[in-house]
């Protein structure tokens, strides 16, 4: 009896085999390359060559160069709050009051908002604040004006500083920015972009969630936020923990950064 050549188009169990994987191989191409990116502009936003390395779990691009290429050190200052380390009282709040009024009220304000190049203060919380100031202290975190005037405060006197601004009320003032609704920048506040990384703002700046020492971004101004998601993005700031924050700007679009600038300088 003559055997039949596995590797024969009279074996039906060859032509079976062969002619499923050719269809699921044409159905994962039409699948992965046209309705994909037809009902999902983020899959092919770095483009199609983007999207097949990050399918494939591979970078699109390697770095060639024959050194090695050092990032800036993450800061090293963690806050869990509530702030339980130093004494944070009454008194300590009335000594914040004293030295926010003779170091950081001509940029930052006392009870309100000042300007909209420096973050308003009033109302953050004490964890986000003093996180920074030490970041700014250590030089994690780099401003030339922020640094001379920070340098000789204690720990405790940046313990006070933050609990003071903590302890006031948010006031949001009217800016250009009121009532935008811009509908991208809310899907990726509240939702983010899986696709391209992108976790959505909300699970560490409030509303869904908040992480320690995360900050909230509400009603501080649209080209303070701006400047900031543009240096994360740049690596020129980063002060952030695990490079959280500059995983995430990388990712974004230069109007993408201007739309959530003005989403969040929006809110309350």
């Amino acid at each position: 009896m003559k055997e039949e050549r596995l590797f024969s188009l009279r074996n039906p169990w060859f032509v079976v085999s062969a002619g499923g994987t050719a269809l699921i191989a044409i159905l994962s191409i039409l699948v992965g390359f046209v309705w994909l990116p037809s009902v999902h502009s983020d899959f092919t936003a770095n483009g199609l060559w983007g999207a097949i390395c990050s399918a494939a779990g591979a970078p699109s691009s390697w770095y060639k160069g024959g050194d090695n290429v050092a990032d800036a050190p993450p800061s090293n200052v963690v806050v869990l709050p509530p702030l339980g380390i130093a004494r944070v009282n009454a008194v300590s709040s009335g000594r914040g009051a004293t030295l926010a009024t003779q170091r950081c009220s001509m940029c930052h304000g006392v009870q309100s908002p000042a300007g909209v190049t420096a973050p308003f203060l009033a109302g953050q919380y004490a964890d986000v604040i003093y996180k920074e100031l030490r970041d700014f202290q250590s030089g994690a975190r780099q401003n030339a004006i922020m640094q001379p005037i920070i340098a000789s405060l204690s720990d405790q006197d940046m313990h006070d500083v933050a609990e003071y601004y903590s302890s006031q009320s948010r006031v949001v003032q009217a800016t250009a920015a009121d009532g935008h609704d811009d509908s991208v920048a809310r899907v990726l506040s509240m939702q983010g972009a899986p696709i391209r990384n992108i976790a959505p703002c909300a699970a560490c700046h409030g509303v869904l969630d908040r992480k320690g020492a995360a900050p909230w971004l509400g009603g501080q101004s649209a080209p303070y936020l701006a400047t900031q998601l543009r240096s994360f993005a740049a690596g020129n700031r980063h002060n952030d923990i695990d490079e959280q924050m500059r995983n995430v700007a990388r990712q974004l679009r230069p109007e993408e950064i201007d739309s959530l600038a003005k989403y969040y300088a929006a809110q309350p």
